[in-house]
């Protein structure tokens, strides 16, 4: 190939175009579990976390309720991924095998909400929330229907594979995935360009600007005991149980359950078997199994 900025053009838009092929490929999971909030700024501030609005009969004045209870708050992160090109491989018309990698860069950067959410996930049972609390935590403090403060749990407790259950039906999902900057395919090929002049290299690459937080902790209970009927009963029950302040009811739903490839087994079978353990399986149907590889 002659190095003109012709040919380097149509070059750089069939790497974007096996880029965009990769974007496709890959499956999204995320989307089920967290919020996606644009961001417009460095960080974003959710003081109105651990509020859920309730209707109430109208009796003198409206009471308006406040926002800003809490100082929680989601930094934004810079990501990128680079690739550069010998300038020898595109003279000598070997351009072509680098076609895959971009597709590879393009599946890489699709499924990185992916990782950053479900990491985050995984790592409630040590990462704090709006309240102070670690997400997946036995004390997070709800007012109860007298006004009192008392100590409320979404985790059950032991010490193998974590997994969890959720309510994915509301506006707000446990997790928020904040988006400030949308990934973008970028190129440096010019020939006064540092990498170019330098060191004979043509470099591409895509960056952005994300990151991710927990949203209402009553969303999701989370269990290191083992898969089973007790513990999946426990967890339905703990999740159906969950108040808001003064006592209210929140009405969730256990819909879907979150778990590791090394769980998958026990959670087809849960979910999926007629019979189980010698009984007739009530919990047959009762809820979606979302396996993800990313925790």
């Amino acid at each position: 190939m002659i190095i003109n900025q012709s040919n380097l053009r149509t070059l750089s838009t069939a790497y974007n175009a096996a880029f965009q092929r990769g974007l496709g490929m890959a499956e999204s999971q995320w989307e089920r579990i967290a919020t996606r909030v644009t961001s417009t700024g460095r960080e974003e501030r959710y003081g109105w976390l651990g509020q859920t609005p309730n209707m109430r009969e109208w009796l003198g004045d409206r009471v308006v309720n406040g926002i800003g209870l809490h100082d929680y708050a989601i930094q934004n992160k810079s990501w990128e991924l680079t690739q550069a090109v010998p300038r020898e491989d595109i003279e000598d018309d070997r351009y072509g095998l680098y076609a895959p990698l971009f597709e590879e860069m393009g599946r890489s950067t699709a499924v990185h909400p992916n990782q950053l959410v479900f990491d985050l996930l995984a790592r409630g049972f040590e990462t704090p929330c709006y309240d102070g609390q670690y997400f997946f935590d036995e004390d997070h403090p709800v007012l109860d229907a007298r006004g009192e403060t008392i100590s409320v749990s979404n985790s059950g407790g032991g010490s193998g594979p974590a997994w969890f259950l959720i309510d994915d039906s509301r506006a707000l999902k446990p997790l928020i995935y904040q988006l400030r900057k949308p990934y973008n395919f970028v190129r440096l090929e010019r020939e006064e360009d540092a990498n170019v002049f330098m060191r004979k290299e043509f470099v591409y690459g895509v960056d952005g600007r994300s990151s991710v937080g927990f949203g209402f902790w009553q969303f999701a209970y989370a269990s290191r005991r083992p898969l089973n009927k007790e513990s999946y009963a426990a967890a339905r029950l703990a999740l159906r149980g969950m108040r808001g302040d003064y006592g209210r009811p929140l009405g969730l739903k256990p819909r879907l359950l979150v778990a590791p490839p090394e769980l998958e087994a026990a959670g087809l079978e849960l979910l999926n078997a007629e019979m189980i353990a010698g009984g007739t399986n009530i919990y047959r149907g009762t809820a979606e199994l979302l396996v993800s590889d990313w925790l």
